[in-house]
């Protein structure tokens, strides 16, 4: 009997085993966030993707410098286990356009992000005023890095998300390096790749008509939800429902 039930319970997990394996999506995807903050923004959202049988890297990048970044990346692309849905917020947005090239990605997908064209930089990108909207109360560089004004951080980079957890942000805050912002994008991945955009329309950190603009030059399929910046965090369902589109289109 007890060998019986050992056979019983042995055939039940390969058939478990097996059904997780055959239900696992042929499309990997990897999560790039953006400046002042780190993965754990994608909690919410991996844990969807995850459950609806998405593999999902989340890039921990450190923000010092573009090149670094994009090869950071380019790792997380190269250990995927599937072609890559490659998915950049914020700054992100900088890195998955040139780390995008690698011929394992098969689409790209901007959230509230920057999809800049070649030789544009963060510091390009965002030289000249929007009108109607407030400069990013960004402190001046301390040896080389970037960080927000703490009490106005909630204000402009997640009005929408609970205070305790943008108080938080403000004070985790990872510094962004001026060798990120300056530097030049070389061929922009978005200019020979299917492209979809998350376009937020409260967003006081890449304001909404600069975002439409770049959407509308990439030719990117896009859509528009009314959040804050932090948009990962405050519409996580909507965040991975886009994301599930945009890779459904790839199997």
């Amino acid at each position: 009997m007890f060998k019986a039930l050992c056979a019983v319970a042995a055939a039940a997990l390969f058939a478990t085993t097996s059904y997780a394996s055959a239900a696992e999506r042929s499309v990997s995807i990897v999560l790039v966030h953006g400046a002042f903050v780190d993965g754990s923004g994608w909690q919410k959202v991996y844990t969807t993707l995850t459950k609806d049988g998405y593999q999902v890297l989340v890039v921990q990048n450190s923000t010092a410098s573009l090149d670094g970044d994009v090869a950071t990346t380019e790792r997380a692309i190269h250990n995927a286990r599937h072609p890559v849905i490659l998915v950049g917020h914020s700054y992100g947005g900088m890195i998955i356009s040139e780390a995008g090239n690698d011929p394992k990605v098969r689409r790209l997908v901007y959230i509230a992000a920057y999809a800049p064209d070649a030789g544009e930089s963060v510091a390009s990108l965002t030289a000249k005023p929007i009108p109607g909207y407030a400069p990013v109360p960004i402190l001046p560089p301390q040896d080389g890095y970037l960080t927000v004004d703490n009490a106005k951080f909630p204000k402009f980079f997640a009005a929408d998300v609970d205070p305790t957890t943008t108080q938080f942000m403000a004070a985790s805050q990872v510094p962004w390096g001026l060798a990120a912002v300056t530097t030049k994008i070389g061929h922009p991945a978005w200019s020979s790749k299917p492209t979809y955009f998350m376009i937020t329309t409260e967003d006081h950190m890449i304001p909404t008509p600069q975002q439409r603009q770049m959407a509308a030059r990439a030719h990117a399929h896009s859509v528009e939800i009314v959040s804050s910046h932090a948009v990962m965090l405050s519409h996580p369902s909507e965040v991975a429902a886009f994301i599930e589109d945009s890779a459904n289109l790839s199997e």
